[in-house]
């Protein structure tokens, strides 16, 4: 993948998870910050009960239009492990009440400020910082974010990662974006890495389609093994090579941590996101940065 974000820039104080005393202080949206997660849903909680499922359930890299199908697949909540110490993750998340813009709306939005990052997961998320430019309010929601690389740490299970989320047009991961109608579907697709060193160890997509009652997401990521490689101008040498390992051999209690981070972030999310932006949509002075 193409593409280097400039490096995040150190925020010269430690984050921290939670919100302190006085961080909402004047956020119009800070009645939207609720710690009180909702238990794990229960077809997550089976999947994750059965471990590792077989390779050939999951859906490859290079097949991922076919989330655009109708129905589901063999393998729409889990995890599998690969020979070359790859996992595949899926996640599925029924969105009641949210449509598929709100999604484009929320990835560019939530990206720009911490504060809007924490209210996503407020068990996980610590700091986001976002490299782009969010600022044209000419351009449809998707266009926003698109281009953009979002600086994130997050826990995953015990685990601290300082990422690096690069997002890229539908189209470089197979879709056609004609059949992407905002109304009806979309796709939010970036590449993974760090934010410290200029290597990407695997994709992610979140696929949000229609259906009765909202939307459905279906959430996949390939990541570790083959899909660690340095970022363009990089080359494996030294450091980058030692830390390129460390992210090759993943194992169950990494892809089960995250199952469990998708559900939970993506099911915390659809429970004030039809209300947060209906208030930004209604009042034209939200739309400021």
């Amino acid at each position: 993948m193409t593409g280097v974000a400039e490096p995040r820039v150190d925020p010269g104080r430690r984050p921290h998870l939670g919100m302190k005393a006085g961080e909402l202080d004047g956020k119009w949206y800070a009645k939207y910050w609720n710690p009180v997660m909702a238990p794990l849903p229960q077809h997550v909680r089976e999947a994750l009960a059965l471990g590792p499922q077989a390779p050939p359930l999951c859906l490859e890299f290079d097949a991922a239009v076919s989330l655009t199908d109708a129905g589901h697949h063999d393998l729409e909540n889990g995890y599998s492990l690969f020979d070359d110490g790859a996992m595949h993750t899926a996640t599925l998340t029924q969105m009641p009440g949210v449509s598929p813009a709100m999604l484009d709306w929320w990835f560019w939005w939530h990206a720009t400020e911490t504060q809007r990052y924490k209210l996503w997961y407020p068990r996980a998320h610590v700091y986001a910082e976002w490299s782009g430019d969010p600022t044209d309010r000419s351009v449809p929601y998707r266009e926003r974010y698109i281009g953009g690389t979002s600086f994130v740490d997050e826990y995953v299970g015990n685990a601290l990662g300082e990422l690096a989320i690069r997002f890229v047009r539908p189209s470089r991961f197979g879709f056609s974006e004609d059949s992407l109608d905002p109304d009806e579907a979309t796709a939010v697709c970036g590449v993974v890495g760090l934010s410290r060193v200029p290597l990407d160890w695997g994709y992610l997509i979140h696929h949000v389609r229609r259906v009765k009652e909202g939307s459905e997401m279906r959430s996949r990521f390939w990541m570790g093994g083959k899909y660690v490689a340095p970022r363009e101008g990089a080359s494996l040498s030294g450091e980058l090579e030692a830390a390129a390992e460390g992210l090759r051999m993943l194992g169950a209690e990494q892809a089960r941590a995250m199952v469990v981070h998708c559900s939970q972030e993506m099911n915390h999310l659809a429970g004030f996101l039809p209300g947060i932006f209906a208030e930004f949509t209604r009042d034209k002075g939200r739309d400021q940065l």
